[in-house]
């Protein structure tokens, strides 16, 4: 237990298996692990040098990108590859929850092969 308790919190996050990424207001990205610049064929640091409308494709960011983020929790967003093509994923409800966070912090599932088998 001292062990966590003692890990930062981004080592942590990288760490995690699955997709991770976190969007300020403004749509800066402030973090992504390695996972989710493997789904979207960035290294990380360009991932984190992008914007919210450079990697979500055709998902509003009228009010702010922490509100977009929250008004499509667990549902299925389209994400721009480095290539071009679209990433098709399940976007979680962010992990701060609190009304007046200036951050969303989401992890995502990678549906693209799946849809993309089921003709969807």
């Amino acid at each position: 237990m001292s062990l966590l308790r003692d890990m930062p919190a981004l080592v942590l996050l990288e760490r995690f298996p699955v997709p991770v990424l976190a969007i300020a207001e403004d749509g800066a990205i402030l973090f992504a692990n390695g996972a989710f610049a493997d789904m979207v064929g960035h290294r990380t640091e360009d991932v984190t040098a992008a914007h919210f409308t450079e990697i979500f494709h055709r998902l509003p960011a009228e009010d702010s990108a922490v509100t977009a983020v929250r008004a499509h929790a667990d549902l299925v967003v389209e994400l721009v590859h480095r290539d071009g093509s679209i990433v098709r994923a399940r976007m979680s409800k962010s992990a701060l929850v609190r009304g007046d966070d200036p951050v969303a912090l989401a992890t995502f599932t990678d549906l693209t092969e799946r849809l993309w088998a089921e003709g969807v």
